[in-house]
């Protein structure tokens, strides 16, 4: 309907409004003669009429010098009211004028009642008009209410009232000055009452107006409003709607990292640019997740030139065009040369070292998905293995400074083709670092970080919205989760410790229970699960069996014996090492069976080699290569987080 009149055509439409403002005029006149007089003693004669048509032109004139016909009725609110009322009074005075004009018989009280009666139909049908659209759009409008009433929530709500996307029902604050009053007509609530909101007006989102809410305390929101099932979404930082970048109404959903709530803790700046800044840095890998972020945070600590390396040209290629943009927006001179290379070839890692004098290594080129390593075999220790030998060799022949390798939570007594190709690659650096050289290696092993390649969180998401099924491996799972940006400032703070052959771990913080998880996020996003307590429910979790290799529970440490740094969110491991003889032999039996094709001779090399990997197979598991929930082999009661793992997360 609001959409038919909009297509009505600017002339036809401002026709209509001056003939009924001139009916409503010429009611408003007469009417006022009629109720001061009655209608037995009332006589118009043409005095009085005259005195009409200057009335009703000068109304119609002022009401056209002043933009009334150019506002949108439906828009209609109390400035505009207010700027009417005030017209009409002008033609109530020019009304009790006209007795002197053109001598019309023209009582005191009769302008009086003509500005009511004009105020009425013009300005109350306007206002009426205005409502009645309001009401319309209200009923198209999905109901929306704004957790703070504080300057932003207020600035949201004005934001909302003038598009047609949101209705604003409530505010929900915590503070107790607040609850219980009104601000822009609408009810603060404290949270305990949106049970009560849900069941007046139906399932609602909620709007968090809190811009650059610390994340503890945004934890603590989504804690109270996750359970109702209810879509949540957050107005953009401060700094951006200040800026001009975005406006306080584009809102955005709630990220896992905010929904896990942990606080970064900041970087110690010394560390940071310990082996960064003027120095001549590489990253291998560099098309990655974790060497993307690394890329962006070694571009922000000054180096004197970056060599990005990658084996995927596209993957290269959008790293490279990302900083190159970044670069141009700061007018920073920082040549970065993107670099397409194998690390498995020893001869090239010799070049580039030697061409360019580099300085600093972050070692991050590594096959990760522990199912496509485990039916993938040789490529995965052709690549984590062999490419981690031949690139570290080249390092020490070039004299480079530091080396840095990208280890993970899967190598602590792996269970899987993947973990233990990682462990054997932190063996051969460590076995590196017993020889007379100028490189110092370092190795930084930490668990899952969120929104990486494969991760678990964007695949819920995409189930989720695409109406399910969620597909989890197994109920009892937990994992430790770091977004991507911590992980990457800690790995090049840690990079910057010890003194070789060192292995440091993250603290990950507190443990998630993934299938938790999936019923936070599908809550969060305005759905619920579908189980026996809930068998309405919009989403189905389906467990699709452990898969072979992967355990319920990651370990940081093989020892017991982690010890502190001067960054409280980083360890270091006195672990057990290999002369470099020893790994050599090692290498030397794995490329003699990769020659032979020989998967069951690698698999048995793995085993026989110090690394305490122990495989588990059951034929009997779905592997579901679909989903990366890092999931493992062992029940609950077999594995159990390490005592010592305590130290890390605590």
């Amino acid at each position: 309907m609001v959409r038919r009149i909009d297509l009505i055509p600017s002339s036809i439409k401002l026709s209509l409004a001056l003939a009924f403002d001139l009916f409503a005029l010429f009611i408003a006149f007469y009417f006022s003669y009629i109720i001061r007089l009655g209608f037995d003693n009332i006589e118009i004669s043409l005095k009085e009429n005259l005195a009409f048509v200057a009335v009703a032109s000068s109304t119609l004139a002022l009401f056209y010098a002043f933009d009334v016909y150019n506002s949108v009725v439906r828009f209609f609110n109390a400035k505009a009211f207010l700027r009417i009322q005030l017209l009409l009074i002008a033609a109530s005075f020019i009304f009790y004028l006209s007795s002197f004009f053109v001598d019309a018989f023209v009582p005191r009280s009769v302008p009086i009642v003509f500005l009511v009666l004009a105020s009425i139909q013009i300005a109350g049908v306007r206002a009426l008009v205005g409502l009645i659209s309001t009401k319309r759009l209200f009923d198209q409008r999905e109901g929306v209410v704004i957790y703070g009433a504080s300057s932003a929530g207020r600035q949201l709500v004005h934001a909302l009232s003038q598009g047609t996307k949101y209705q604003p029902l409530a505010f929900l604050d915590e503070k107790k000055r607040y609850v219980g009053r009104r601000v822009l007509g609408l009810k603060i609530h404290p949270h305990q009452d949106i049970a009560k909101l849900i069941k007046k007006h139906g399932q609602f989102k909620v709007l968090i107006a809190i811009p650059q809410v610390d994340p503890i305390r945004l934890k603590q929101i989504v804690a109270q409003i996750e359970p109702h099932a209810l879509e949540l979404l957050i107005v953009p930082d401060m700094s951006d709607i200040v800026s001009g970048k975005r406006s306080i109404d584009e809102l955005r959903e709630v990220s896992v990292d905010e929904l896990l709530g942990r606080k970064p803790v900041e970087p110690i700046a010394e560390l940071l640019s310990a082996n960064i800044t003027d120095k001549i840095v590489m990253v291998s890998g560099a098309g990655g997740s974790i060497g993307k972020e690394l890329c962006r945070q070694i571009v922000l600590n000054n180096p004197k030139e970056l060599i990005l390396l990658d084996v995927s040209e596209a993957l290269l290629y959008e790293i490279h065009q990302e900083l190159s943009e970044l670069l141009a927006e700061s007018n920073n001179p920082l040549h970065v040369e993107p670099l397409i290379g194998n690390v498995q070839n020893g001869m090239l890692m010799t070049h580039i070292f030697n061409k360019h004098n580099v300085q600093t290594i972050y070692h991050a080129a590594a096959y990760k998905h522990v199912p496509m390593v485990e039916n993938n075999v040789i490529a995965g220790v052709t690549n984590n293995v062999l490419g981690t030998y031949e690139i570290a060799q080249a390092a020490i022949y070039c004299e480079v400074e530091t080396f840095v390798l990208i280890s993970t939570d899967k190598a602590v007594r792996p269970t899987n083709v993947m973990g233990a190709t990682k462990r054997l690659a932190e063996l051969v650096l460590q076995g590196f670092a017993k020889k007379d050289h100028n490189t110092r290696f370092v190795m930084v092993r930490f668990g899952n970080v969120l929104g990486s390649s494969g991760s678990v969180v964007p695949l819920f998401k995409k189930q989720i919205k695409r109406g399910g099924p969620i597909t989890i491996t197994h109920p009892d799972i937990i994992r430790y989760f770091m977004t991507i940006p911590e992980a990457a400032q800690l790995v090049i703070q840690a990079g910057a410790m010890g003194t070789g052959g060192d292995v440091f771990v993250l603290d990950m913080g507190s443990p998630v229970k993934i299938v938790d998880l999936a019923y936070k996020m599908t809550h969060l996003m305005g759905l619920t699960i579908k189980d026996d307590a809930n068998p309405l429910g919009d989403i189905v979790i389906e467990y699709s069996g452990l898969r072979p290799g992967e355990k319920l529970y990651e370990e940081l440490l093989i020892g017991d014996n982690p010890k502190e740094t001067q960054h409280q969110r980083i360890l270091t491991a006195s672990e057990r090492s290999l002369h470099h003889s020893d790994v050599a032999k090692i290498i030397d039996h794995l490329k003699d069976a990769m020659r032979d094709e020989d998967e069951a001779k690698i698999r048995q090399i793995l085993i026989d080699a110090p690394l305490d990997y122990q495989p588990t197979v059951n034929e009997s598991v779905k592997v579901n290569t679909d989903t990366d929930t890092d999931t493992g082999t062992e029940t609950l009661e077999e594995v159990k987080p390490a005592s010592h793992l305590k130290l890390v997360v605590n």
